[in-house]
């Protein structure tokens, strides 16, 4: 594995976090031992409430309208697991958990009477076998020799706050024009950054026109891959300008020697059959979403760009108390600043 790589986990890394308050020192000792869910990072961003098991580890969460969304997989061992969702739910007894596994729905489902509704997809990709051919990563080549053509040149590097300028012109270009979403995504600018990478794309005069940011995923103390969380272009150059940069980083990670990318949430993507603890009437509602309210969010144009790179396609759930949870969805689409 590269230096950089390496890096994450040496003693630079253990002085980094020294240097932070103890408390956050705490979570991201977990964070760093148990941190695999392609979530578990942006549990770090800020405003988010924590509850904390002595000795085992954390659940994020964010309040609003008085209610609480856990965000993802709890962060501890697969054997505590249980402990600490039933300890959360001693303290949140309504709390609605979003964008977790099929453990934590099972968990949930048979001790405490929740459903779990499918909320969307994620999809893995394994970089040992990972490549560009094939007929449906055709569109993928074409951006690559695009971007080439156009004098595009791909580079890592660190953060830049020049950022912000791309990121407020591509905003405008969005269904979603107000401002950047939150809690489903991390903010771009956040104060916990340790591990994260930066892909930036150059014009010939040197002008940034796009980037990606990958946040860590960490198993057993160790970097077990990457999530390309934060990603914006110019509006001149939008379509394919992101092929491009996903396909230069997964040619360096590659060559790292990284396991794995997960290309992270597809909001919305489920598949057709009824898994008996899920509800029905929140499956239809949300189908209703996707097919006739796009102009909200580009639900399936998100679903294209992500199902070229030939993923392995895993099920993402929400669990609820409720078989409608109108008010509690309608809570989490404020909160994310999606409506």
């Amino acid at each position: 594995m590269s230096d950089t790589a390496l890096a994450l986990t040496g003693p630079a890394s253990a002085q980094a976090d020294a240097a932070l308050p103890a408390d956050l020192v705490r979570r991201v000792g977990w964070l760093k031992q148990y941190g695999s869910h392609p979530m578990s990072f942006s549990t770090m961003q800020p405003d988010m409430a924590y509850f904390e098991l002595p000795g085992a580890g954390y659940i994020a969460y964010a309040q609003h309208w008085g209610m609480q969304f856990a965000l993802a997989d709890p962060v501890c061992a697969p054997q505590l697991r249980e402990r600490l969702l039933d300890s959360f739910l001693q303290r949140h007894p309504g709390a609605v958990f979003v964008q977790v596994s099929k453990a934590v729905v099972d968990h949930l489902h048979g001790r405490h009477g929740y459903y779990g509704t499918q909320f969307g997809s994620e999809s893995k990709l394994i970089l040992s076998g990972w490549n560009l051919r094939g007929a449906r990563k055709q569109i993928i080549r074409t951006a690559v020799n695009g971007a080439a053509s156009c004098g595009i040149a791909i580079r890592e590097g660190g953060f830049d706050h020049d950022v912000k300028r791309i990121s407020e012109a591509w905003i405008r270009t969005r269904r979603c024009k107000n401002q950047e979403i939150r809690f489903l995504i991390r903010p771009m600018i956040v104060d916990y950054r340790e591990g994260t990478r930066y892909f930036y794309a150059y014009k010939a005069d040197g002008e940034a026109v796009g980037f990606i940011f990958f946040d860590p995923m960490y198993a057993g103390s160790r970097l077990a891959g990457y999530v390309p969380n934060i990603s914006r272009s110019s509006a001149n150059f939008r379509q394919g300008l992101w092929y491009a940069l996903m396909a230069h980083a997964l040619a360096v990670f590659q060559e790292e020697g990284v396991p794995c990318v997960d290309l992270g949430l597809v909001p919305l993507q489920v598949s057709a059959a009824l898994e008996p603890q899920e509800s029905r009437a929140l499956r239809l509602a949300m189908a209703a979403i996707r097919e006739r309210m796009d102009f909200l969010y580009n639900f399936k144009g998100l679903e294209f760009a992500k199902s070229r790179f030939q993923g392995h396609v895993e099920k993402t759930y929400c669990c609820h108390r409720n078989a409608m949870p109108a008010l509690a969805m309608t809570a989490m689409f404020r909160l994310t600043r999606i409506i």
